[in-house]
């Protein structure tokens, strides 16, 4: 929780989206860019999946450019329609006929009307007129010739449904499939028409079947579903598609089918899917969307040459050229490809799509049961993916770094897609995929762009502010701890603090040029920086021969006496490698003098208006600094507090001494670091033992013992200066009397 209370700023930016997209699916706040976006997305993904195979079960007769060349310009006379529909059953023994259009004019092309109004007017009185008009009728009458061919056929007459202002009202429509009482009372909404354009009385009677070819314009003009059922006056009405596949069931009964009320949204007014009940038993069922619409399963691009269904001129039909028995067992669908018989929609599969291929999509897909559809869970579905992810993408984006924030967003994103097609695939699903891909996309550009233009400000000031004392590996670290939790203010913390000093430098500038000495100083606190900042250090100042650095601000670092110590002799080696190197090209050696304390400090911004740094000042520091200095006098290149040394037991340590620095009444034991623990030699180990008793006779008082003691220390070291050091101290304190009051420490007065 304290790592997420840290970055809430950036929590909050990202779930900015996943408000605007749960709005937006919610409909409290529809965003019409989503709606098109989802749009595309279907289009593209029906492309993508379309069978592209020809249906040979379904035949369109098409009323073509060809057509309309060699029997005249449309509307024909309907002895025409009629020598076609007796041809598709009488010779080609089609299983059934629906036509995509509608008869609502009676034809009087043939002067059959004219005649009998001559017979019963001014030539009623001519011999014979009335007989011989009489004999005529029957092959002038094309209307009753149609009609003839209509009836007791296996045919399906369209009709069209329209709203305006008057609800205008032509033709007879066919008997509804269904009515209001069949809904339980339950506000199922419709897609709903007050007019109607249909077939004329006598072709109702010869063919009682009939469906609306109503198309579904979306907002973007573009026909992606059709209406299975409209009401018109409470009545409900169904499609050609559904008309003609019922008629090929053996008319089943119309029922419909409500969803599960616990999983329906509280706004969802629609059907679950429509039933088709057999009189004698069983029952198929089509899923249907809200409105009672039903999506457009599209087999292929469409048109004469798009290979999903088989087109012949109408032509060729009235003239007969196609052998008999071509279409024995299709189902033929009349329609027009004509530009100018204004039947061309447009579709996500193409600009000019036939009206005619839509109804023979749906019919495909009701036989082959491969209906897509959009549930009515879809809107539940649409809010848990966005919550999951929206969340997921909140939370984690800003704790892992920008190269992981672009692999679990891909992730994220590429599961929503997954999930999203594999619903589409397997069970037809058409589920919204807009809102969730915007949001996942929105939230990790706003999450990486406040990463960037805030936090990144954040940690440019930070390094601004430190970047000079601090490694950048400590930089990153105060970043995604917050820079608020970080300051210039002076504080206490408990830190230890390093004093390193050249030795041999004064000599050194005395004898080289400046511009060497300038790069011999540049080298040396150049490898002795870097191993600072290696082990979290913060580098404090540099003054003339010297560099200060302590451990544990401004960030937390808990073992940051083992982490100084640790350097300490890192830097130690650092210089004996540098002597061998300024050996071997004739230059001058170097010393170095360190000494490190631990204790409480101040530690913040100090200074000038006109100069201020971040730095660590007190009596701990004060120490610190006395232990550099004793350093030469013990003969070691390392001096190291009691209270450090207590705080790194990772090391092996060698008490040089107690002392009483000036300006502190209290003495306190001095070491030095031999080695880590895990690497220090057995024969070094007799040595500190051995020490160790030295020591103990030493602050006893005991000059003999300490002779006999250092005897054996000379022996097993006998260049250390810090033995030759005591030996002198011994010989010394013999020619004075025993101190009762002596605490066995070295007062020091000087700095």
């Amino acid at each position: 929780m304290e790592v997420l209370a840290k970055h809430w700023s950036r929590i909050a930016v990202t779930l900015i989206p996943l408000v605007f997209a749960l709005l937006h699916a919610m409909g409290v706040l529809p965003l019409g860019v989503l709606q098109r976006l989802d749009d595309v997305i279907y289009d593209a993904r029906l492309r993508a999946t379309m069978p592209r195979t020809l249906d040979d079960r379904i035949v369109i007769i098409d009323l073509d450019e060809k057509s309309l060349a060699e029997v005249g310009r449309w509307p024909w006379s309907r002895n025409h329609l009629a020598d076609l529909t007796d041809e598709l059953f009488d010779r080609q023994k089609a299983a059934l006929v629906g036509f995509d259009i509608v008869f609502a004019e009676a034809d009087d092309s043939s002067g059959l009307k004219r005649l009998r109004q001559l017979a019963q007017g001014e030539l009623k009185d001519q011999p014979g007129f009335s007989e011989k008009v009489n004999q005529l009728q029957a092959n002038l009458d094309y209307d009753g010739m149609f009609v003839r061919a209509l009836t007791k056929r296996p045919v399906v007459l369209g009709y069209y449904l329209t709203s305006d202002r008057d609800g205008r009202k032509s033709g007879v429509l066919p008997e509804p499939v269904m009515d209001r009482s069949a809904l339980n009372g339950r506000p199922i909404k419709f897609t709903s028409w007050d007019g109607f354009g249909s077939n004329l009385d006598l072709f109702a009677k010869a063919a009682p079947v009939a469906g609306f070819f109503n198309p579904m314009l979306d907002s973007d003009g573009v026909v992606r579903s059709v209406p299975l059922l409209a009401e018109h006056q409470e009545k409900y009405y169904e499609s050609l598609s559904l008309a003609m596949f019922r008629m090929l069931a053996g008319m089943p009964v119309v029922e419909p089918v409500f969803p599960p009320e616990r999983f329906v949204a509280r706004s969802y007014q629609g059907l679950d899917s429509v039933r088709l009940r057999q009189k004698q038993g069983g029952a198929m069922v089509i899923p249907v969307a809200e409105g009672v619409t039903t999506l457009v399963p599209f087999r292929g691009p469409g048109g004469v040459k798009g290979g999903s269904f088989k087109y012949i001129s109408a032509a060729d039909i009235i003239a007969k050229r196609l052998p008999p028995e071509t279409l024995k067992g299709k189902i033929i669908l009349v329609g027009t490809t004509a530009p100018g018989l204004l039947d061309l929609r447009v579709t996500p599969v193409g600009a000019d799509y036939a009206g005619v291929e839509t109804h023979a999509n749906l019919i495909s897909g009701m036989l082959d049961n491969r209906i897509p559809v959009k549930p009515d869970y879809a809107l539940g579905y649409d809010v848990a993916i966005l919550v999951i992810a929206g969340l997921l993408l909140a939370f984690a984006l800003p704790l892992v770094s920008a190269q992981r924030a672009v692999l679990l967003s891909i992730m994220v994103i590429a599961a929503i897609v997954a999930l999203n097609l594999w619903a589409y695939l397997g069970a037809g699903l058409v589920l919204p995929l807009a809102a969730a891909l915007i949001m996942a996309t929105t939230a990790f550009a706003l999450n990486m762009g406040y990463g960037y233009f805030v936090e990144s400000r954040s940690k440019r000031e930070l390094a601004r502010k430190f970047g000079t004392y601090v490694p950048p590996e400590l930089v990153d670290v105060m970043v995604k701890q917050g820079a608020n939790n970080f300051s210039m203010e002076a504080t206490s913390k408990e830190l230890t603090v390093m004093f390193c000093d050249m030795r041999g430098f004064t000599k050194l500038s005395e004898t080289m040029e400046p511009i060497k000495l300038q790069q011999l100083l540049n080298d040396v606190f150049n490898r002795l920086t870097d191993l600072i900042r290696g082990n979290k250090g913060t580098i404090d100042k540099y003054m003339g021969d010297c560099v200060m650095a302590f451990w544990g601000a401004p960030v937390d670092i808990p073992n940051h006496a083992y982490l100084a110590s640790k350097t300490a002799m890192e830097m130690a080696n650092a210089v004996r490698k540098i002597n061998e190197e300024y050996r071997a090209k004739g230059q001058p050696e170097i010393g170095v003098g360190i000494g490190l304390n631990t204790g409480n400090m101040s530690v913040g911004d100090m200074g000038s208006d006109i100069r201020r740094a971040y730095t660590v000042i007190g009596d701990a520091v004060n120490l610190g600094s006395r232990l550099e200095g004793l350093s030469k006098v013990y003969g070691v290149d390392i001096v190291v507090s009691e209270s450090t040394r207590k705080m790194a037991p990772e090391f092996a340590w060698q008490e040089l001494d107690r002392v009483r620095v000036k300006g502190k009444e209290q003495a306190v034991a001095i070491f030095w670091p031999v080695a880590p623990l895990d690497r220090l030699e057995k024969a070094y180990l007799d040595e500190l033992k051995t020490w160790a008793a030295f020591l103990k006779a030493y602050r006893a008082q005991d000059w003999d013992q300490c002779d006999v003691i250092m005897l054996n220390l000379q022996r097993m070291n006998a260049k250390k200066y810090l033995y030759e050091l005591y030996s002198d101290r011994v010989a010394s304190m013999r020619l004075l009397p025993f101190d009762p009051s002596w605490d066995g420490a070295t007062n020091f007065e000087t700095k």
